[in-house]
């Protein structure tokens, strides 16, 4: 009797079991707009009605949510990391430089959750809560909506570190440039996301510099002349520099394209983004002004690069846990 061909191929049979396994674990690593459909099919519509309700008493709630999450993406990736409070194991991310007294609408995060919590027990993370309150939260204020792929899960740890090594209001376009490339962004993602400026405040202290000692005593070059009287006014040297001011002087509120208009007029408030227009040979200079030309190519470019952004470094699978308070690591 002929031996069987099956012991011959059987090293092959193991090779294309072992590479479909694979396949399906990264598969199932990706994250999916629909992740929750069957488990928790409204939290999208939850999410929004509790951002909703936040901004009737706080007009600056969808700026900072916004916010919130990309300061959670930029440090060891999308995992909530920036909402674990200080405890003897863990120091926390929301006393670094960039996020203590500036980073805020961690209690309405607190009520989403609540909120999820009582519709879906135990299955959403606080992860996708941020990338949910963000998305909602620019649509609300009139920009673009988008499908935000789902299925992270949340750290156990945070970074205050890497926390202070955030993109900063003072960085050069340079600086900027290589932290973006530092977690895998590009410099559509850079001058997209820089966007966001188009609402929120930010205080004196980020941009005072600008006004009065940008260099050999004097004030940024690049600020337009009549801009920089208002903002002295509102800053005055030796002032408060808890002052708050509008990222965006034209609509401080709405989610649109005037944030690239203001670059082209020099009305950036802070060196950060005036540096992706002004800083001779910028690479950057040409998507600021698509973006300032086309609202819809700034709106399509900026939905695309939160999805990057939410990309980075999520624990998926087994990885990391489901956190039934955002504050704290489970057991703790």
């Amino acid at each position: 009797m002929t031996p069987s061909s099956s012991s011959s191929t059987s090293p092959l049979a193991v090779l294309a079991i072992f590479m479909m396994a694979l396949l399906l674990r990264e598969s199932g690593a990706q994250l999916s707009p629909t992740f929750y459909s069957s488990t928790c099919p409204n939290v999208s519509a939850i999410v929004r009605s509790v951002v909703l309700q936040a901004h009737g008493s706080d007009a600056r709630i969808y700026a900072s949510l916004t916010r919130l999450h990309f300061h959670d993406c930029f440090v060891i990736g999308c995992d909530a990391s920036i909402l674990l409070d200080e405890t003897s194991t863990i120091m926390s991310e929301k006393t670094a430089i960039p996020n203590n007294n500036s980073v805020r609408g961690y209690d309405v995060v607190d009520n989403i959750k609540t909120a999820v919590e009582m519709a879906c027990p135990g299955v959403v993370s606080c992860a996708d809560i941020l990338a949910l309150a963000a998305e909602a939260s620019v649509n609300l204020a009139g920009g673009p909506s988008w499908s935000v792929p789902l299925g992270r899960r949340d750290g156990t740890t945070a970074s205050r570190s890497g926390a202070n090594n955030l993109p900063a209001p003072f960085d050069t376009l340079a600086n900027l440039q290589s932290k973006f490339t530092a977690v895998g962004l590009s410099d559509t993602d850079l001058v997209a996301l820089s966007g966001a400026h188009t609402f929120g405040r930010a205080k004196c202290s980020t941009f005072s510099n600008r006004l009065y000692n940008f260099s050999n005593g004097n004030p940024d070059p690049s600020l337009n002349s009549s801009y920089l009287a208002t903002l002295r006014s509102s800053c005055p040297q030796g002032g408060s520099g808890d002052t708050l001011n509008n990222l965006d002087p034209a609509t401080p509120d709405t989610f649109d394209n005037k944030y690239f208009t203001n670059l082209q007029s020099h009305r950036g408030l802070l060196q950060s983004d005036q540096e992706l227009l002004s800083t001779s040979g910028a690479s950057t200079a040409p998507t600021v002004n698509s973006f300032a030309g086309s609202q819809s190519s700034f709106f399509t470019s900026f939905s695309a690069s939160m999805v990057n952004m939410g990309n980075i470094k999520p624990l998926t699978g087994s990885s990391g846990q489901i956190r039934s308070n955002c504050r704290k690591v489970n057991g703790s």
